[in-house]
């Protein structure tokens, strides 16, 4: 989500290496490369009846997922595979509760022939594998684990969240065609229990407007049926829009009272299940965050905007991606009334995120990624309650050696405004020791001030925050360090950055983070190639 910022997965080791082939640019399966079935049995295949998602003997069924990113960055692999093996994340995953894994990807990802960032002493069975093959044993050690997997079509490419389904570079035919690819891929394998046809839709999109090149509504019925076309027994998880027709708006992905006048109807079914995004006020601002009767108010907020369709029996709903770093009042205001209205209501959900890497709601696990965060896993345990028998703690692994991070400048990572819980994913590796954060002094602008933060660093590199607080409010910012070790940006989130070699570093802040209300904090951070990190520069703002 970055908003930006989610994901469940991975199994134990396909024996086959799998190769993907291109065919018109999609990704396609030689029937003598298909994926073994799953050895699991529980749940197996989904479907829905009413407001419910059951299993084959018609029992309700309440999906508890998390997301687990990465595949969908420059990365093009979960991240985090620096540090810990992927058994172990999906065995720590299990032992906290949760049953599903939310594993974004990109397009883009699904035909590169490399990934990048993985420590290949700590999994030594993803060397030499393409992101498709790494996908295929993420789903494997999965189901190992005893987790389901829902795919998450996150991005079109690796570097930034698309407002519609298709862009200039990625068209609908291939978005179709990879999905279909997929479902072939898979279809045998009922440990992958559904898809996500396309991460948080905003801007332009529509919802039963018509107009083909918007209509996200049409164009999620072209999208499931032809999944189901390959795989009828796939649970199709359909996001909402921004921007509603009644002239209300909400998060990216968020908006579904439209399903009430217009329902995704679907060749096969029993199959739709709607799955609405939403975040708290740290994340972005809304209007109701301030409302008088707060957080009384959220019970309509949620009914009108997608709780109504599980409570009407109109079809199952699974709140795609939620979370916070639960460091405000506020916040957690939300997150227990969430929590309520979700265990109230027997919705299936994925958390927002497994990575302590995403920007805005950082993870359930530390920066370690192995330690739990108390406080976070205490806020949803009524959620997880009674799935799994406490086990002990993952123990910490063994220091081993640092990979390199990709060394290739990518396109920056558009952030959500509303938000995608796309993560603002920074794809740095565990450095051997990270040095206490120190904050830089608060320079101030016409209207804000802000703060720098270092992350982590290693040899190559390091990743750092930057906190614009809005005093009166500004309508732009753009803040200038000197940096003399930096060469390159390998990624931003929530604002575009240059760097002049050796000399400075400016970062100008876009899409979600762009304005900044008064008395709103935005986070951004940025990863950067370099020898070195600085500890606390000076830094300059300009605002507008």
């Amino acid at each position: 989500m970055s908003a930006h910022l989610s994901s469940r997965l991975r199994r134990a080791l396909t024996a086959l290496a799998l190769t993907a082939v291109l065919v018109g640019g999609a990704v396609a399966t030689p029937a003598s490369a298909a994926v073994p079935a799953a050895t699991t049995a529980a749940p197996g295949w989904l479907h829905t009846s009413g407001g419910r998602i059951v299993t084959a003997s018609g029992a309700p069924y309440v999906i508890k997922g998390i997301s687990w990113f990465g595949m969908e960055t420059s990365n093009c692999a979960p991240h985090g595979l620096w540090t810990i093996s992927l058994a172990a994340g999906l065995a720590q995953i299990r032992s906290m509760g949760f049953t599903t894994v939310r594993v974004p990807f990109s397009n883009e990802c699904l035909a590169a022939g490399a990934t990048s960032s993985i420590n290949y002493s700590v999994n030594p069975d993803l060397a030499g594998k393409t992101p498709q093959q790494v996908l295929d044993v993420v789903i494997t050690k999965a189901a190992a684990a005893g987790l389901n997997v829902i795919l998450d079509r996150h991005r079109p490419d690796s570097g930034s969240q698309s407002e519609l389904w298709y862009t200039s570079q990625y068209s609908e035919a291939r978005w179709i065609a990879d999905w279909r690819a997929l479902a072939t891929r898979y279809k045998t394998n009922s440990t992958v229990i559904g898809v996500d046809l396309h991460n948080e839709p905003h801007g332009q999109a529509c919802w039963g407007c018509g107009n083909p090149a918007t209509d996200w509504q049409a164009a999620a019925t072209r999208g499931g049926n032809a999944v189901l076309a390959v795989n009828p027994k796939l649970l199709i998880l359909v996001e909402g829009i921004e921007n509603q027709s009644g002239g209300t708006s909400t998060w990216w992905g968020g908006g579904l009272s439209g399903v009430a006048a217009k329902p995704v109807t679907l060749k096969v079914a029993h199959q739709v299940v709607y799955s609405p995004h939403d975040y708290p006020a740290s994340v972005y601002y809304q209007k109701w965050f301030s409302a008088s009767n707060y957080p009384a108010n959220l019970t309509a907020v949620w009914d009108a905007n997608w709780g109504y369709i599980s409570k009407k029996g109109i079809a199952p709903v699974l709140v795609g991606e939620f979370g916070s770093k639960l460091e405000t009042t506020s916040d957690k205001q939300w997150m227990s009334a969430l929590v309520s209205y979700l265990g109230t209501n027997k919705t299936s959900f994925a958390y927002w995120s497994f990575n302590p890497n995403s920007g805005d709601t950082g993870g359930i696990v530390a920066d370690d990624w192995v330690t739990p965060q108390a406080a976070k896993l205490a806020a949803i345990k009524p959620l997880l309650a009674g799935t799994v028998p406490p086990v002990s703690p993952t123990p910490k692994p063994t220091a081993t050696a640092t990979p390199k991070p990709t060394a290739t400048p990518k396109p920056t990572a558009t952030a959500t405004p509303k938000p995608t819980a796309t993560p603002k994913p920074t794809a740095t590796p565990k450095p051997t020791a990270t040095p206490t954060p120190t904050a830089t002094p608060r320079p101030t602008g016409a209207g804000a001030t802000a703060s720098w933060k270092l992350q982590n660093s290693w040899g190559e590199g390091y990743v750092a925050d930057v906190l614009i607080a809005g005093t009166t409010g500004v309508k732009g910012w753009t803040v200038t360090w000197p940096d003399t070790k930096a060469t390159s940006i390998v990624n931003a989130w929530g604002m575009s950055c240059t760097v002049k070699a050796k000399i400075s570093i400016t970062c100008t802040g876009a899409d979600w983070a762009g304005p900044v209300a008064p008395g709103q904090t935005v986070r951004v951070g940025l990863q950067v190639a370099a020898s070195g990190a600085p500890t606390t520069p000076k830094l300059t703002l300009t605002t507008k």
